[in-house]
């Protein structure tokens, strides 16, 4: 038997660095985040009815299309609540982009697409291996994943694909640490669809950019730690461990820069513990 799982992959941020945030209103964004709504098959058609759910605490909606920077602070709280209410995993991958004004590599990271496909691999080699291990330990079946990407302007998902086709046949000129588990992902099982015509995407832009604002400073230089963290018990973990799992840094933690309100967070995340916050999200581990 095979376990089937869908994950919905959004992003938060813009891949530039070129000018980054502080240096004016068009400056960029100083992280750049892609993050994962991962479900398993039978849960993806509940999807739907969880987004109304939380469209119905907005009556003064009068689309069921969610964004989540068009929400108000006590509305994000809401739907970050009743998110994190719902048998789901997310993971997210996040580029602190001033770290890259100095990486030996820059060129190559100022090529268009290449920073969104570089955390995208990040993404599915931890989507891959959380669907794997899950089916492995509750089913000791095989696991079978579909990625829905919400479509973003100047994104060619036709070279993504053909990036994820080098990597699973095993071209790359330097192979890495970590892989994509290509037992439970084929290139061609790569969807990609408009933010509004799909439940899932519109869930999947509620958790990565409540994360996202949690490192991302405001234009007070403030961060917002409190979406992050009432999400954080959904973030896919390994070993017990949902940092460098769930949450994944680049550089990671201890070699990226923080403020203070960063590192509370990511510190946040590092210790939290399963005691008595409800039941483990599709493929934690343990």
């Amino acid at each position: 038997m095979v376990v089937r799982y869908v994950a919905y992959i959004d992003e938060a941020g813009d891949e530039g660095f070129g000018k980054l945030a502080g240096a004016g209103p068009t400056a960029q964004s100083s992280w750049f985040a892609i993050g994962a709504l991962l479900v398993t098959k039978e849960d993806d058609r509940h999807l739907p009815m969880w987004r109304d759910e939380i469209m119905d605490q907005f009556p003064k909606k009068k689309t069921r299309d969610l964004h989540f920077q068009l929400l108000k602070h006590e509305q994000r709280v809401q739907a970050c609540l009743m998110l994190a209410q719902k048998p789901i995993g997310a993971c997210l991958v996040a580029s602190n982009k001033v770290t890259l004004l100095t990486h030996p590599k820059r060129e190559i990271f100022k090529q268009k697409q290449y920073l969104y496909n570089y955390l995208t691999r990040y993404l599915l080699e931890r989507l891959t291996a959380a669907c794997r291990k899950k089916a492995a330990l509750e089913h000791d079946d095989q696991a079978h994943l579909t990625v829905v990407f919400s479509r973003r302007r100047g994104t060619d998902y036709h070279v993504m694909r053909e990036y994820l086709e080098l990597m699973r046949d095993g071209r790359e000129l330097m192979r890495p640490v970590r892989s994509i588990n290509w037992s439970v992902l084929d290139p061609s099982d790569i969807a990609v669809e408009n933010h509004s015509n799909k439940a899932g995407l519109q869930l999947a832009d509620v958790f990565t950019s409540a994360v996202w604002n949690a490192l991302e400073p405001n234009g007070y230089g403030f961060c917002e730690q409190r979406y992050g963290r009432i999400l954080t018990p959904r973030l896919l973990k390994q070993m017990g461990q949902r940092l460098h799992c769930g949450l994944t840094l680049i550089p990671p933690f201890g070699k990226t820069p923080l403020n203070d309100e960063q590192e509370e967070f990511v510190e946040f995340v590092r210790r939290f513990k399963e005691e008595g916050r409800g039941p483990p999200a599709p493929g934690a581990h343990r």
